[in-house]
């Protein structure tokens, strides 16, 4: 990350993060998958979570990621490929940013949270335009590394502690091309607008069979193929941007962005919480048709027999 930053333009403003786990410091919440039950039910910016919480502290919130890619008009993503994926800290971002991808702007129009508000929200005139893609038109690269096994594999490519080492090819690994493995972020982008050409999605392997004690980034640094890898991507970073010039904000920033308050908003999310634990569902909602269908074993004050059940019954 230091490296490129010294490789870049000096007129250029950067701004770079480590989002890695540091004892003590607010880790990034995971996403509640609220586009699951409605798209107007993602507020853009997220607001599952909030800055300053207590209860719930998240990095996205504390550190402002969200005004920060607002803010940017390019992104570098500089990170591993673990078990053939990102780091988790990178995939629990980007699950965060889908509120980039078309995600409510106004959280008032469902109060907050409210599913069925969001559910008649999504099949609304006003839907059609205020669900735009908010960071349209910035640009993102991204350089994943990894050692493609360190010193843990056999001729075969099997794990040499392996047991059974006939039952599946070691040929068979899941890409070709290792950069696939952060194929996921590099799509959200694209369907997002933010644009990712493909020489700025590039994989390079350090460390092929080291030990992970002799691959640090000390290490790393006297690979001669590996850092040319790295310069190459850099400056296609540095010319894409600088061909492109400055990005145009969209409508509704998350820079300068303040979170309304919502304490009785959030009482009664808690409250519906609490009657659905008891099998008192809104009428017409999702949760009463699950239940009427034998879908859930929600816990009722009247235990009957389901719609589901008497049809099996028949």
């Amino acid at each position: 990350m230091f490296q490129m930053a010294d490789m870049l333009p000096p007129e250029w403003e950067i701004d770079y993060e480590d989002i890695s786990n540091v004892y003590g410091r607010a880790q990034i919440k995971s996403c509640n998958a609220c586009v699951s039950t409605s798209m107007a039910l993602c507020v853009w910016p997220c607001n599952c979570y909030k800055k300053g919480s207590w209860i719930e502290k998240d990095m996205m919130w504390e550190m402002d990621l969200y005004a920060r890619f607002d803010m940017a008009d390019a992104w570098a993503i500089i990170g591993p490929v673990n078990w053939y994926a990102p780091s988790s800290n990178l995939k629990a971002m980007f699950d965060r940013l889908v509120c980039m991808n078309g995600g409510n702007p106004d959280e008032n129009l469902i109060d907050h949270k409210d599913p069925e508000k969001a559910m008649a929200l999504e099949h609304s005139e006003l839907w059609k335009e205020i669900s735009v893609n908010h960071l349209e038109g910035r640009t993102a690269g991204f350089f994943c590394y990894g050692d493609e096994g360190g010193d843990e594999m056999d001729e075969n490519n099997v794990p040499k502690i392996l047991q059974h080492k006939n039952y599946f090819d070691g040929a068979a690994e899941p890409f070709e091309n290792v950069r696939e493995a952060y194929a996921p972020l590099v799509w959200q982008c694209r369907y997002g607008g933010v644009e990712v050409p493909d020489n700025l999605w590039m994989y390079a392997t350090s460390g092929k069979g080291k030990k992970y004690s002799e691959n640090q980034a000390e290490n790393m640094i006297m690979e001669n193929a590996f850092m040319q890898s790295f310069q190459t991507w850099v400056n296609n970073f540095k010319n894409f941007v600088e061909n492109k010039g400055k990005v145009t904000p969209g409508k509704w920033r998350a820079y300068g962005f303040k979170a309304p308050s919502n304490l009785w908003k959030e009482a009664r999310t808690g409250i519906r919480s609490w009657m659905l634990r008891f099998g008192v569902t809104p009428e017409n909602s999702s949760p009463e048709k699950q239940k009427s269908l034998g879908l859930n074993k929600d816990r009722t004050l009247r235990p009957s027999k389901s719609e589901g059940e008497k049809l099996r019954e028949k």
